[in-house]
């Protein structure tokens, strides 16, 4: 039964990052358009593609393209942050969302395609040097890296074998409902 937890511990966690992550993304690039003021058509997300944020009347590209990854690694790691402060429990599915959020993002700048309507291709075509890019990604990759440091024991990996904590399997069970909830809401309008 124990290894039947961590799997599905690590599955769910592992989907709801993915989902979790997009969300936190697109949030950045909304809230780059809304300081800007240019107008948001359409944000799609969805579990089996790269999510994307629509965006015309954009006079400031380049704020609105960066405030994407910015938003996405800076959030999640000021929420572990305060989380960290207060002690909260399950910390550790805390440090594991800024892990993925900062890895993800991190991985995404600094080898993302150099051109299309990808972050990356905007980033270039509006003059973001590609070492910037990739100076970037890869600290921010490496420190997400480091939040996953000795989490594996967390997830029943190592020495834990398999054992996991009933509660966090609950929580990310119902983490992962939500943001697959609010995501079909979100792409049925």
């Amino acid at each position: 039964m124990k290894r039947i937890e961590q799997v599905i511990l690590i599955v769910t966690f592992i989907a709801f990052s993915w989902l979790g992550m997009q969300a936190v993304h697109e949030f950045g690039h909304v809230l780059g358009a809304w300081l800007t003021k240019a107008a948001v058509v359409k944000v799609v997300l969805h579990p089996l593609v790269i999510s994307r944020t629509d965006i015309v009347r954009n006079e400031h590209p380049l704020i609105v393209v960066w405030a994407g990854p910015v938003i996405g690694f800076v959030l999640p790691l000021l929420v572990f942050l305060v989380a960290k402060v207060f002690r909260t429990p399950m910390l550790f599915l805390f440090r594991f969302f800024a892990g993925f959020c900062l890895i993800a993002n991190g991985v995404y700048i600094a080898f993302g395609p150099a051109d299309g309507a990808a972050d990356t291709g905007v980033m270039i075509q509006h003059g973001t040097s590609r070492w910037v890019m990739l100076v970037f990604g890869i600290i921010i990759a490496l420190l997400g890296l480091y939040l996953w440091n000795r989490q594996g024991k967390y997830f029943g990996l190592g020495e834990a074998k398999g054992k996991v904590s009933r509660k966090a399997v609950i929580i990310s069970i119902s983490l992962l409902l939500a943001t697959a909830g609010l995501e079909f809401i979100f792409n049925s309008k």
